[in-house]
């Protein structure tokens, strides 16, 4: 790796995204369980899944206009607390309003967390190694994607559920450790026009944010029902499905992270959402841990770029802030993953499971169309 891009706050943040994002995807497969086992029914789950990203979206924004007067490390320590509260109180509140209020608690936590990584690393990167930097960066949740979701399996299969939370604790707290070793960036003031200062969206950012959201609306869709759909289909694990998909977004990112510092990320950026179809479509149509695996594989080579090319995409031009940016981003991506599981929990009281997952493919189409017509760069 370039000597320029692994720095000591870098290797940190790394290190603080990838213990963050350990933790929310080790409840990936988890939580659709533990609430189907507490007697919720679908909507339900869909909204106590999805009222996470709803609450990291409303404040992402915030913390993004934020970061234009305070450091990334002061948003990253608030958020570990977050989790570490949020990881404790999952073992002390039944569903629906009190365990709807830890998760909303967990999404702001994640919302300081994320935003003000991604906005640090787009801060300490060169222009010229921008894409290739947010790449690595990004394997940070790959890797913890491969592991967490099988891991979260484990412990509930052949331990408790207690047992997972008190193991999110235990991670919350090793967050914050590492939170504070960052040093402290002094953040430059920035002359801001009256029209932007009012504002916390950033306006060139919406339409590759709008783009990725429809993407996330089929992760966070998939996040909350695919679980309870391979263990009806006797799949005992379904973390396998997400580990399969960050190994192949590990092998993507790892092979292929300068591919968008060197070709057309508008292609690159089709590609990846045709795959998304593809792999729903094939989803629809599959009953096995073998069938799965082969969605898994489709869907994670489409998304290995699609997140940092959409980011470089909001990032807009050189030299503009990039906190607004990332809050405008990953706010209107937020969206996407919380109307997912809600929306598709509303139609699952009306179809099937394979329905449902055509509905996704269709979200797929939706969204390549408003790329292609909409999103890229003309010309």
């Amino acid at each position: 790796m370039n000597q320029k891009i692994l720095t000591r706050d870098f290797i940190l943040a790394f290190l603080v995204q990838f213990v963050s994002s350990f933790v929310f995807n080790i409840l990936i497969p988890a939580l659709p369980i533990y609430l189907s086992r507490s007697g919720s029914s679908e909507v339900e789950t869909g909204v106590l899944i999805g009222i996470f990203f709803l609450s990291s979206l409303i404040l992402r924004p915030f913390v993004g206009k934020a970061l234009l007067k305070h450091a990334e490390k002061t948003f990253m320590a608030i958020g570990a607390l977050l989790y570490a509260l949020s990881s404790i109180s999952y073992l002390l509140t039944p569903p629906f309003w009190p365990f709807l209020i830890v998760r909303v608690l967990h999404g702001i936590g994640f919302a300081f967390v994320h935003t003000a990584s991604i906005t640090l690393i787009a801060n300490i990167s060169s222009g010229a190694h921008r894409g290739q930097t947010l790449g690595y960066f990004y394997m940070a949740s790959t890797v913890s994607g491969a592991l967490a979701p099988s891991l979260g399996m484990f412990l509930i299969n052949y331990f408790s559920f207690t047992v997972l939370f008190l193991f999110c604790l235990s991670l919350s707290l090793c967050l914050l450790f590492i939170t504070n070793r960052l040093s402290t960036r002094q953040v430059a003031r920035l002359q801001e026009s009256p029209i932007e200062n009012r504002f916390f969206l950033t306006r060139e950012s919406i339409p590759p944010s709008i783009s990725n959201s429809f993407s996330l609306f089929i992760w966070g869709a998939l996040g909350a029902f695919f679980p309870l759909y391979a263990i009806h289909h006797g799949v005992t694990n379904p973390g396998f499905f997400f580990t399969t998909v960050a190994i192949m977004l590990i092998l993507g990112r790892v092979l292929g992270a300068k591919a968008l510092d060197l070709y057309n990320r508008d292609r690159i950026i089709l590609l990846c959402l045709i795959a998304y179809i593809i792999s729903m479509v094939l989803l629809a149509f599959s009953k096995t841990l073998s069938m799965f695996i082969v969605v898994a594989v489709i869907w994670g080579i489409g998304n290995a770029f699609l997140g940092p090319a959409l980011v470089v995409y909001a990032l807009g031009r050189e030299g503009s802030p990039p906190g607004p940016a990332m809050g405008t981003f990953t706010a209107i991506s937020d969206l996407g993953l919380s109307l997912g599981p809600v929306i598709m929990g509303i139609i699952l009281q009306f179809v099937s499971y394979p329905m449902m997952f055509l509905c996704l493919a269709l979200t797929g189409i939706i969204n390549l169309n408003y790329f292609y017509f909409f999103v890229r760069r003309k010309g």
